[in-house]
């Protein structure tokens, strides 16, 4: 029986079988040793109507836990809002591919520049690529970057205290590379400056890659470590939550050299850990070292206002390894969905979730130590996730978390315990789960 949507016909097999002198599909597969041949019927169910199958699946969803999260670490349940995903899944967004023909293609150039300049304004920095794979990939080509920029060094000198699954990329990328990477240990839950000066102070070093808000929730105090890196001809990147630049001061304003982190903060869903979409920014000097493409306006031949691919990396075919990494149809559609969520929310809608998701995560912080299940391990400024040290094993009480469908007291080292908060947690929903586990205490 022949199907339309099957893509070879009967007579399909047979001009090709003809064509290459073969009586039949059992004899192409001639050479293949019986024994690894199935011949038996496939254990398949009989086919179902839309219906049936739409409610198979409806029936392996209740098997679903929904978990109330209360954890960051570089994925943050913020608010979407409803009309993003209406946006984004109109159909010449969607199925739209990289835009090697401008002309055809100034909506999604158009998006990609607002996208841009965005990230730009957000971060201090003067210029943004069309995105990136996600934040850490991000940071990996921001110390490729660093590298290419000051030739000769061989040595990058990374924080730790970014996220771990940051510098496991980073170590990645640095091993095929050649970089030889150094770490600031952390002090007092903050990097270093003294570690830091000390590194710096044995040469050799490209660059430091550094956190804007570490991964104990601690903002960072970089004072004075833009200009200890520039003393050596080094670059300062720094590592960014983009929704916290609403409210902290900006990697621009620390004098950092680029800038780079995971925009999954910017109305972009959890989902399992993605798609998501990181960001790459950088002072104008370094413009040509960026990876990926930058999209720039211009006006057509009737005068009227149009988008290009200003800069490209297309030199794979010639500078080989040599060049830079080519970031090409990637996340454009996620990037698309963070600049609909930018230009929803705007620098008041952006502040307040910021300011929503601070007073929640202190008020939790401080609710949490009145369990007695808690210590303080950091007395340091946070915005909206924070450390603490549980008194019993942590495991134990992120399972009794489980149990109500609450996913928090993420380890994070021995002992250190992960909150979150955003503004999707009400005053309700924290009592409900200090309550719980003050019973649990009791």
């Amino acid at each position: 029986m022949a199907f339309a949507y099957f893509p070879h016909t009967e007579d399909d097999i047979r001009q090709m079988l003809d064509r290459i002198g073969v009586g039949s599909l059992e004899e192409l597969y001639s050479d293949v040793p019986g024994d690894v041949i199935f011949r038996e019927e496939f254990d398949l169910p009989d086919a179902m109507s839309e219906l049936e199958v739409r409610q198979y699946f409806e029936g392996l969803a209740e098997y679903n836990t929904s978990l109330f999260c209360l954890c960051g670490l570089g994925a943050y349940d913020h608010y979407s809002p409803a009309v993003i995903p209406h946006i984004i899944s109109r159909s010449e967004f969607l199925t739209a591919y990289t835009p090697y023909q401008p002309e055809v293609s100034q909506g999604t150039l158009r998006y990609i520049f607002e996208y841009q300049s965005m990230i730009t304004e957000l971060t201090g920095m003067d210029c943004t690529n069309a995105s990136m794979y996600d934040g850490a990939t991000a940071a990996a080509e921001a110390v490729m970057m660093a590298m290419a920029s000051t030739k000769k060094k061989t040595r990058v000198l990374v924080s730790e205290g970014l996220l771990p699954q940051v510098v496991k990329v980073v170590k990645t990328y640095a091993k095929f590379n050649g970089i030889q990477l150094g770490f600031i240990p952390c002090r007092d839950g903050q990097t270093s400056y003294g570690a830091l000066a000390a590194e710096l102070a044995a040469g050799d070093v490209a660059g430091v890659l550094v956190p804007g808000i570490n991964r104990y929730g601690i903002i960072e105090d970089l004072t004075g470590f833009a200009d200890a890196v520039h003393a050596q001809k080094g670059l300062l990147m720094v590592y960014s939550d983009p929704s916290s630049l609403a409210v902290i001061k900006t990697p621009g304003e620390w004098g950092a050299d680029i800038c780079c982190g995971d925009s999954q903060s910017l109305g972009v869903p959890l989902c399992f850990g993605g798609p998501y979409v990181g960001f790459l920014a950088c002072r104008k000097e370094h413009v040509r070292k960026l990876p990926g493409r930058i999209v720039g306006a211009t006006k057509d031949v009737d005068g009227k206002r149009a988008y290009v691919l200003t800069l490209q990396a297309r030199e794979q075919h010639i500078r080989r390894e040599k060049a830079t990494s080519n970031i090409c149809s990637n996340q454009s559609l996620m990037a698309l969905y963070v600049t609909v969520y930018m230009s929803l929310m705007g620098p008041e809608g952006l502040r307040k979730v910021n300011e929503l998701s601070y007073g929640g995560a202190h008020y939790l912080h401080d609710r949490l130590l009145e369990t007695g299940l808690f210590e303080r391990a950091f007395d340091k400024p946070f915005l909206k996730e924070f450390t603490l040290k549980a008194k019993v094993p942590a495991q134990k009480i992120q399972d009794a978390l489980m149990l109500i469908g609450v996913f928090g007291a993420v380890e994070i080292e021995d002992g250190l315990v992960n909150f979150c908060v955003t503004e999707k947690v009400s005053k309700e929903n924290i009592d409900a789960v200090v309550d719980y586990l003050k019973e649990l205490e009791a």
